[in-house]
């Protein structure tokens, strides 16, 4: 990611936090504006083209979308086309990282984050499922709907929102990796990190608050847990947070061990 990337993405997320009354509403729209900035290269390359007068890119988005699209939705694109991108493809990931972000401000109470990761273990475990959802034939909306379908009153309304509207718009990623991205975005939004724990026999109630507080004190923010059993680590655990991996299993230190007897 380009430092100018970089520095649009801190200006829209400082609008985004700016604005009251962000809703569904507001996230679908901006869902909406993702997809058909980025299914334009002529739009998408018009909004994102840094020589281009920032007055003739704002009035762009009121052209395109004044009168479609709510006026806090309009404001949000507004200010994401006066900044300055260093692709056109990085400008649609803001739009929908702004959209992601309004989707967890509009349900503050729902367990996004882990209904995410829910759904990604699904999709992990139903292969069939991850390729009607990552297929490239068929319609994009028969996908949302086919979320929609799975999900419905199985899941938060935000949580619906974002599966079923990244599926549509996968830009050459894979189903998991959608589905990690919006979780990490989520927590971002949140004031969390996410952590993935692999264990081989699930946690108590009592370690989970452990864990989660050692490694908030670790990391310097709230931590949320997404437990996976792995029945080959024998016993401990390992924790993924990003890049980072924490690995205390068995089956971690005898690997470790096996590499220095060979080395």
């Amino acid at each position: 990611m380009g430092s100018a990337t970089t520095q649009a993405f801190a200006a829209t997320r400082t609008a985004l936090d700016a604005v009251p009354g962000v809703d569904l509403d507001t996230a679908r729209e901006l869902f909406s504006a993702a997809r058909v900035v980025g299914d334009s290269s002529q739009l998408s390359g018009a909004l994102a083209d840094p020589a281009a007068p920032v007055e003739a890119r704002t009035r762009v988005v009121a052209d395109v979308f004044g009168g479609a699209l709510a006026p806090t939705t309009v404001s949000l694109l507004t200010n994401a086309v006066q900044q300055r991108w260093s692709h056109a493809s990085d400008l649609v990931a803001g739009i929908e990282d702004l959209a992601i972000r309004a989707a967890a401000i509009a349900e503050p109470d729902a367990d996004v984050e882990g209904e995410l990761f829910a759904v990604s273990q699904a999709v992990a475990a139903h292969p069939q499922l991850e390729l009607a959802l990552g297929s490239r034939l068929g319609a994009s909306s028969a996908k949302g709907e086919l979320v929609e379908r799975v999900l419905g009153g199985r899941a938060s309304a935000a949580t619906v929102l974002i599966v079923s509207s990244l599926v549509q718009q996968p830009r050459e990623r894979r189903v998991r990796q959608l589905l990690a991205s919006a979780m990490r975005i989520v927590s971002d939004q949140r004031g969390r990190t996410v952590a993935t724990v692999s264990t081989a026999t699930p946690l108590s109630a009592e370690q989970s608050t452990r864990l989660a507080a050692a490694l908030a004190n670790k990391y310097g923010r709230d931590v949320s847990l997404n437990a996976v059993l792995d029945p080959h680590l024998v016993g401990g655990l390992r924790v993924q947070i990003a890049d980072d991996v924490i690995d205390g299993s068995i089956s971690g230190r005898l690997a470790d061990l096996r590499q220095r007897l060979a080395g």
